[in-house]
C-alpha cells in the first residue's frame, strides 16, 4: 500500500509534484525553528477523535466516549457553544455509525438542530449543517442529505466538508454523474482518506475496481489512526469480496479486526468469508458475535440464509432466530428514522410476501433511484409473478456498471423466466465468475442453473450453413453502370 498519487477520473497520476511537495514540507519542517507552541505531548482521547471527526474519518470507540463526555460536560455550563453542539451531534453520529446503534441518532439531531438555533444556516454554521447531511445520507435519506450539501456547496463553493456529504447523497439517489463531479471538486479541495474513500465508492460503481483498489491503498496511505486504518482494511476486504477472491477478503477483514478489534463490520464480512471458504461452524460463531456488537438487519440475513444452506431452516426463523431478529432490528431503526427499505424488501422476496415486497421497494424507487433499489425491485417483481417488469429494472440494476454477482444472478433468473435461455446462460456464468460463492443460498441454485439450461448447440446458429452447394448470388442489379468521363 504505497501508492500516493491523486487518484482522478482522468487516470493520470501526480507522482512528481506530490514527491516535491513531500520534500518541500520535510525541509520545511527541518528548517522551522522550535515554537512556544509546540506541544510535544501526545493528543489526549477526545482530541483525538475530534480530529478524526473534523476530518470525516472513523474514531476509536474509546475516543469517542471521550469527545461525549468532553463536550456535555462543557455544554452544561456553556450552553449556547453552537460549535460544540456541532462537534457533539457529530460524535453521536460516528458512534450511531460504528456500533450500528440508531437509538443515536436522535440525540445526534437534537444537537446538531440546537447548534443551528444557536447559529442558524443563514449565518453560515457549516458544521452543523454538514453534520444534518451526514446524518439524513446515514439514515438512507438522501434527499435530505442532498439538500444540505447543496446548502453548504451554495453558501460556500470551496467548503471541502459539503462534498462528502454529497458524493453519498448522490450515489444513495442514483444520480451518479453528480456523485462523479463532487468527487472530482472534493479530490481539488481535500485529497485524503474521506476522498479516497469516495473516490473507491464511485469507481466500484461505475465498475472500475483496480481504480477503487487504487484509492483504497491511497486511503491506506492517508489513514494516521487504528480506527482509520482498520476501516479502511475492511473496505478493501469488501473488494476482495465481491471481486470472488474469500482467502484474500478474509486476510484483510482479519487484519482489521487485529488493527481495531472493535470494528464489527469487519467480523461480519469476516462471517461471510468463512462461510465462502466451507467454514460455516466459525461463520455461524462470527456472524453472532458481529451482531451482537454491531447489529444490523443484512448481517442477520446473511446469518438466516447460511442456516437454511445447512439445512437449519428451523432455527433460522425461530422465534429467537436470525429472521425474527433481522424484523426486530429494521423496526428498531424505522422508529429512529432508518431506511431499511432494500433489506426488508429483499427478506420478503426470498421469505415472506412478495407482494408486499414490491410495494415497499415501488415506494422506494420514487425516493431512491439507485442501482441497489433497483436490483431489489426488480426481484421483488420477478418473485411476485410479474417477469415483463422486473426485467426493465433489473437492466437499470446491471446496466451502468457495478460488478455484483447477485445483481448478476437476478438478472438471469428472470430472464430464464422469460424464455431467453441465452441471456440467461450469459449472466449466471457471469455471477459465478464475478464471485463463485457470492450467496450460500443463490451460488448453488446459480450452478444448478447453468447446468439445467445446458451449454448452446455446437455449429453456430441454426441455417449459417447452406445446405447445397455454395453458389455465388447475382449481383447485377446492384452495380451501377460507370459513368464516361467528360471531355475536356
Amino acid at each position: 500500500m504505497e501508492h500516493e498519487e491523486s487518484v482522478t477520473f482522468t487516470g493520470r497520476r501526480t507522482l512528481v509534484p506530490a514527491a516535491i511537495a513531500v520534500v518541500l514540507i520535510a525541509a520545511a519542517l527541518l528548517i522551522r525553528p522550535a515554537s512556544v507552541d509546540d506541544d510535544p505531548r501526545p493528543p489526549r482521547p477526545s482530541e483525538r477523535a475530534l480530529s478524526a471527526v473534523g476530518n470525516g474519518a472513523p474514531a476509536a470507540s474509546v475516543d469517542l466516549a471521550a469527545l461525549i463526555t468532553d463536550r456535555e460536560a462543557w455544554l452544561r455550563g456553556h450552553a449556547d457553544d453552537h460549535g460544540s453542539w456541532a462537534v457533539l451531534g457529530s460524535a453521536y453520529l460516528e458512534q450511531a455509525r460504528r456500533g450500528a446503534d440508531p437509538a443515536l441518532y436522535p440525540k445526534a439531531e437534537r444537537a446538531l438542530k440546537r447548534s443551528l438555533e444557536l447559529k442558524s444556516a443563514e449565518k453560515g454554521n457549516f458544521d452543523a449543517m454538514t453534520g444534518m447531511g451526514a446524518l439524513a445520507n446515514a439514515r438512507g435519506d438522501f434527499g435530505t442529505g442532498k439538500k444540505w450539501g447543496e446548502l453548504v456547496r451554495a453558501q460556500s463553493a470551496r467548503r471541502w466538508t459539503a462534498y462528502p456529504v454529497l458524493v453519498d447523497a448522490y450515489t444513495g439517489l442514483g444520480e451518479y454523474k453528480s456523485a462523479e463531479g463532487a468527487l472530482e471538486k472534493l479530490l481539488e479541495l481535500r485529497p485524503g482518506l474521506a476522498a479516497y474513500v469516495r473516490a473507491s465508492q464511485v469507481y466500484r460503481d461505475r465498475g472500475w475496481r483496480e481504480d477503487a483498489v487504487v484509492a483504497l491503498e491511497n486511503a491506506a496511505g492517508a489513514a494516521k489512526g487504528p480506527a482509520e486504518k482498520a476501516y479502511v482494511l475492511y473496505l478493501l476486504g469488501e473488494l476482495a469480496w465481491e471481486r470472488g477472491e474469500a482467502a484474500e477478503a478474509l486476510r484483510l477483514y482479519e487484519g482489521a479486526l487485529r488493527t481495531d478489534p472493535a470494528q464489527g463490520q469487519a467480523l461480519g464480512g469476516r462471517a461471510r468469508a468463512l462461510a465462502a471458504l466451507g467454514r460455516e461452524g466459525e461463520a455461524v460463531r462470527d456472524y453472532r458475535l458481529a451482531l451482537g456488537r454491531a447489529p444490523a438487519p443484512r448481517l442477520a440475513l446473511e446469518l438466516g440464509e447460511l442456516l437454511e444452506s445447512l439445512g437449519r431452516e428451523d432455527e433460522a426463523r425461530a422465534a429467537d432466530g436470525p429472521y425474527a431478529l433481522l424484523a426486530a432490528l429494521a423496526a428498531r431503526g424505522t422508529g429512529q428514522g432508518v431506511n431499511e427499505a432494500v433489506v426488508l424488501g429483499l427478506y420478503e422476496a426470498d421469505h415472506g410476501d412478495p407482494a408486499a415486497a414490491v410495494r415497499r421497494l415501488s415506494a422506494e424507487w420514487e425516493r431512491h433511484p439507485s442501482m441497489p433499489v433497483a436490483d431489489a425491485l426488480g426481484w421483488a417483481l420477478h418473485r411476485a409473478g410479474d417477469d415483463e417488469e422486473a426485467l426493465e429494472y433489473a437492466l437499470k440494476a446491471t446496466e451502468p456498471g457495478r460488478r455484483s454477482a447477485d445483481f448478476a444472478y437476478h438478472r438471469a433468473q428472470i430472464e430464464r423466466a422469460l424464455g431467453d435461455t441465452a441471456s440467461a446462460r450469459r449472466h449466471l456464468q457471469e455471477a459465478l465468475r464475478t464471485n463463485p460463492a457470492f450467496s450460500p443460498v443463490r451460488a448453488p441454485l446459480a450452478r444448478e442453473g447453468l447446468e439445467s439450461i445446458g451449454q448452446p448447440a455446437g455449429g453456430g446458429p441454426r441455417n449459417v450453413r447452406p445446405k447445397g452447394r455454395w453458389v455465388a448470388p447475382d449481383m447485377s442489379q446492384y452495380i451501377v453502370p460507370s459513368q464516361p468521363k467528360p471531355k475536356r
